[in-house]
């Protein structure tokens, strides 16, 4: 019997949702043990575990009119078990128990102020002064309340904005509580478990642990693996937890493809091969990705040439180590959510990851992905538990795909040098200046735009470097950092006076949404 199944848990129903994920993590910060179902595979037979003590219908794409794509089991409305409905959740809900739905007159996209009404034990201590800014994200909104609900707060265009039946424990809200730019939104969770559903805590970092250990012993056994190295904080933290795990039936594989940051690939086979003594094979693949990616300019494919490169390598050396069955990858969650739908319910796509969109449809091995429910900091978190030290568990997000993504348009050896060293420029004066710990993630990208610079008397005409440095909690959501006009002079001046090709600097100043962290 697997640990969780014991455990008092909050059941969350996907919608298609991109923030579901985010409502799982917030209750697992909470001390809580949760786990995600597809709103598809909640059938009208679908009975619940006694061990259940809250449902949370989560957000998606779809609205309450298209009622042949919405699978869900209405009679867990009725199950005497506390439900709270965010957003799309608010809206089935509404709709089952009596109330009207309709296509808004005004979108809501953003921060949007919510006026208390009354009094309910699923927002106390959320208000300041009857009020509080939170995060929509709908175009349809409740018009007509269910029999028996009553209105707790509105916002300007959601006047039925938090709606209750206390008496059979239904909450409905409108707004997103599980994202960082909703104003003590984690109240609202934390109320709807505490007061409402009565659990206790039961979960924590060390039980993440100890499960994903004997998750990767049940899935593996005694077949040997091959791990995916590429020395950022994912991969690494994948390697050890392996590496716990299985021993020495791990052999991680680190390849050069000719676009990593400066020196990269001399620190990761000091670090795992010497430091950790991981079995460690060095690949230098760095021909065959230029070969591969010659005047290729289009995203996607550059995402997808460089994930069929890496499996054929891959595979290519697992070859040589007999009985390997498996290739881990560091894939996060936020990786899934932008490529696909994880539980399979209606999610858009956003762009292909590497590691999973980016992936050939045949393989010879298979995956796993230990940390693929996981964002970034639980990640960090797991990392110090499995006593990885700070320097590597600090390090800012560096994607799969490597620089071929901050370099928009064809990428040449030419241009992966000059970015190399605009990136080196950039972070090193951020860990000078005491700022690299507190940006999420930072980096130096170039444009596929020459602009005409003056240098000593001459014209010059070269390429435009791009900056970009945010904050976030969890990669989903972010904001950029505000720096000092005087270290954005020195950073600039730095790059232009030191790297031949770059003759001007901007800061990208876009958030995410409606931005993405990475460019490409």
């Amino acid at each position: 019997m697997r640990l969780e199944d014991s455990l008092e848990k909050i059941l969350i129903v996907d919608f298609g949702s991109q923030f579901t994920q985010l409502i799982a993590r917030k209750i697992r910060e909470l001390g809580i043990y949760c786990e995600i179902i597809s709103h598809n595979k909640i059938t009208k037979t679908h009975k619940l575990e006694n061990n259940i003590k809250g449902l949370i219908l989560s957000g998606g794409p779809l609205n309450v009119y298209q009622s042949k794509k919405v699978k869900f089991n209405k009679k867990l409305l009725f199950s005497k078990i506390p439900v709270l409905g965010i957003c799309f959740g608010h809206q089935i809900i509404s709709k089952v128990m009596g109330g009207k739905v309709k296509q808004s007159k005004s979108r809501e996209f953003g921060l949007a102020k919510v006026i208390k009404i009354n009094n309910s034990l699923l927002t106390k201590n959320f208000f300041s002064k009857k009020e509080n800014n939170v995060w929509m994200s709908h175009a349809d909104e409740v018009i007509k309340l269910p029999k028996n609900f009553k209105v707790i707060a509105k916002s300007n265009n959601s006047k039925l904005c938090i709606i209750e039946n206390s008496k059979e424990k239904l909450y409905g809200i409108q707004f997103h509580p599980e994202v960082t730019h909703t104003k003590r939104g984690k109240i609202i969770l934390k109320n709807f478990i505490f007061n409402i559903c009565k659990i206790k805590k039961n979960w924590s970092s060390r039980d993440k642990k100890s499960k994903l250990i004997k998750d990767v012993r049940n899935k593996i056994g005694n077949s040997k693996v091959i791990c995916a190295l590429s020395g950022g904080v994912d991969s690494s933290v994948v390697a050890k937890l392996l590496s716990n795990a299985i021993g020495k039936n791990l052999t991680c594989i680190f390849v050069n493809t000719g676009m990593l940051r400066k020196n990269e690939e001399k620190q990761v086979v000091n670090t795992f091969k010497k430091r950790f003594k991981i079995n460690l094979i060095y690949v230098n693949a760095e021909k065959q990705f230029l070969s591969k990616l010659k005047n290729i300019s289009d995203p996607e494919k550059k995402r997808k040439i460089i994930g069929n490169l890496f499996i054929k390598i891959f595979e290519k050396y697992a070859k040589k180590i007999k009985n390997v069955k498996f290739l881990a990858q560091g894939t996060l969650y936020p990786d899934l959510i932008e490529s696909k739908s994880v539980t399979g319910s209606q999610t858009s796509k956003i762009k292909s990851h590497h590691n999973v969109g980016g992936l050939p449809k045949k393989m010879n091995l298979k995956l796993i992905e230990p940390l693929k429910y996981l964002f970034k900091d639980e990640v960090r978190k797991l990392g110090l538990e499995l006593n990885l030290n700070k320097e590597i568990i600090s390090r800012h997000p560096f994607p799969g795909p490597g620089l071929a993504i901050r370099m928009p348009g064809i990428i040449t050896k030419d241009k992966i040098n000059i970015l190399k060293e605009a990136d080196h420029y950039f972070i090193k004066a951020l860990k000078d200046h005491k700022l690299y710990d507190r940006i999420w993630q930072a980096y130096a990208a170039l444009l596929p735009v020459k602009t005409v610079g003056v240098m000593g008397d001459n014209r010059t005409y070269e390429y435009l470097c791009l900056l970009r440095a945010i904050t976030s909690e969890d990669g989903m959501t972010a904001d950029f950092f505000e720096f000092k006009k005087s270290f954005m002079q020195f950073v600039s001046n730095q790059i232009v006076n030191n790297i031949r090709g770059i003759n001007r600097v901007v800061y990208d100043i876009t958030s995410k949404p409606p931005s993405t962290i990475e460019l490409e």
